[in-house]
């Protein structure tokens, strides 16, 4: 059975990045070897601060939309305990 993720990266420059996958080491390399996404490809290294897991495509999508909608201080309050 296939698990989804929804992650956060902190990028270099300290801004935060959410995001979806299925493999989150291998997105986690991918965003680092450039060939992420156009936000994280300009502020390398990233590093992953927080996953979380779901059984379905939907639960992980709706949790990413989510947490995109929440302030700097609210992400931060997911993976700074």
């Amino acid at each position: 059975m296939t698990r989804h993720y929804v992650y956060i990266l902190e990028c270099a420059d300290g801004t935060l990045y959410a995001g979806y996958t299925t493999e989150p080491e291998r997105r986690l390399k991918e965003h680092n070897a450039g060939i992420g996404c156009k936000y994280t490809r300009g502020r390398l290294p990233v590093r992953m601060v927080y996953t979380a897991s779901f059984a379905t495509r939907g639960e992980a999508l709706k949790e990413e939309a989510r947490i995109k909608k929440l302030t700097r201080a609210q992400k931060l309050l997911l993976f700074r305990k």
